[in-house]
């Protein structure tokens, strides 16, 4: 029986919004694993410090501008000469009742979390395509397959419903052609943003109720399914939406 190979040795993966969170969390575990990392973000300060420590590269990167993702790309590949894997976890989420939801606000919820998701996808892509390998792992999020209560965030899970669907669309196109594209989709993750919210103890007792197991995941456990699925030990998956969410989801 063959072992299964989770080395990433010499691997070339960008981690977008690694600076922080599930982000951060994700590009530690496949820098663990032998990952060059290279980690595009927004925030310059959270992404040099997480680039310093990661021993990789940090690059600026608007997600939501089609043309800066070009450039970031261009890069990196201009730095590297190839890309292994992209990571696509940028993401921002708003708790407003859908009545009140301003123009303004779904386009920029749907713009980093949809369109940031595919223009990094379709940029990375190319690259792949090009060479016939390549593995790309979008973050969804069990909100893209139930509607959370009690917090009201339409937006957010329209979007990532969208994540997992243009998931297994470019794993229809790409995958013949070598190119593996799969999602992960957390439940609830311990990171700041979380565990803030948890102040709210209507949602604490909701959230933590609702979960068989009754506990917040933590990040390096959403991790551990990213570098699964960039490494050799997930070659005949493609198109798959692996959650991560204590069990929410079964009820």
């Amino acid at each position: 029986m063959n072992t299964p190979n989770f080395n990433l040795s010499n691997q070339i993966v960008i981690v977008t919004g690694g600076g922080q969170g599930i982000g951060f969390e994700i590009a530690q575990a496949m820098q663990a694993s032998g990952a060059h990392l290279v980690i595009a973000e927004a925030n310059a300060s959270t992404g040099e410090a997480a680039a310093h420590k990661l021993e990789g590269d940090f690059i600026a990167t608007d997600v939501t501008d089609s043309s800066n993702v070009k450039s970031m790309v261009q890069a990196v590949m201009k730095k590297h000469g190839r890309i292994d894997c992209i990571v696509n976890n940028a993401g921002i989420c708003r708790n407003t009742p859908s009545e009140d939801v301003s123009d303004d606000e779904w386009r920029l919820v749907m713009s980093v979390d949809l369109d940031g998701v595919f223009y990094c996808c379709r940029e990375v892509g190319k690259h792949m395509l090009t060479r016939g390998a390549g593995s790309i792992i979008n973050i969804g999020s069990m909100s893209g397959s139930i509607s959370n209560r009690p917090q009201p965030q339409s937006a957010y899970n329209a979007a990532k419903a969208g994540v997992i669907h243009l998931t297994k669309s470019l794993a229809g196109e790409w995958s013949p052609r070598g190119v593996r594209v799969n999602s992960i989709s957390p439940g609830y993750i311990g990171t700041a943003m979380t565990k803030a919210a948890l102040e709210n103890p209507e949602w604490r007792d909701i959230w933590l109720s609702s979960t068989p197991m009754g506990r917040l995941g933590e990040p390096a456990e959403v991790a551990a399914i990213a570098v699964f699925l960039a490494s050799p030990a997930s070659s005949f998956m493609t198109g798959s939406d692996v959650v991560v969410d204590g069990g929410y989801t079964v009820w």
